[in-house]
């Protein structure tokens, strides 16, 4: 795909993290604190600073953390949406540039993406409930 740098997927993101997109963002000098938030779920998700990305910088239209960004944001702009599953997001001023063989493999890659989150959630949810219990 050819990012025509709109930032359209920068805007109002609730982009879901991993474990590894946490390290990979903390080493370079970044608190977790600062860039993510936790919702009740449990999972991990990207904070956002005037309806965009932390790491959006307006001005240049530039990721400040471009080699370092999230997985969900290198597979971007295919998504999960609840309603059809896995598709190219219809707000992404260059999804036409997305050819199916890349929209099929990044597919893939969003689906392993999805589930490794999704353990991680529920992990964190059960370290969590655990922490409760002994708390009590």
């Amino acid at each position: 795909m050819r990012c025509v740098r709109c930032g359209v997927c920068c805007q109002d993101t609730e982009m879901l993290l991993s474990e590894g997109d946490i390290k990979r963002i903390e080493r370079l000098g970044y608190d977790k604190k600062q860039f993510a938030r936790t919702d009740r779920s449990g999972y991990l998700k990207l904070r956002n600073t005037q309806n965009h990305c932390l790491f959006y910088k307006m001005d240049t239209k530039e990721c400040k953390i471009y080699d370092s960004r999230p997985e969900g944001c290198r597979i971007y702009p295919v998504l999960f949406d609840s309603a059809v599953g896995i598709a190219v997001d219809r707000l992404c001023t260059a999804r036409s540039t997305l050819n199916w063989q890349e929209q099929a493999e990044t597919g893939l890659k969003l689906n392993d993406l999805l589930n490794r989150i999704d353990k991680e959630a529920q992990h964190r949810i059960k370290r969590k409930s655990r922490r409760a219990k002994v708390g009590t």
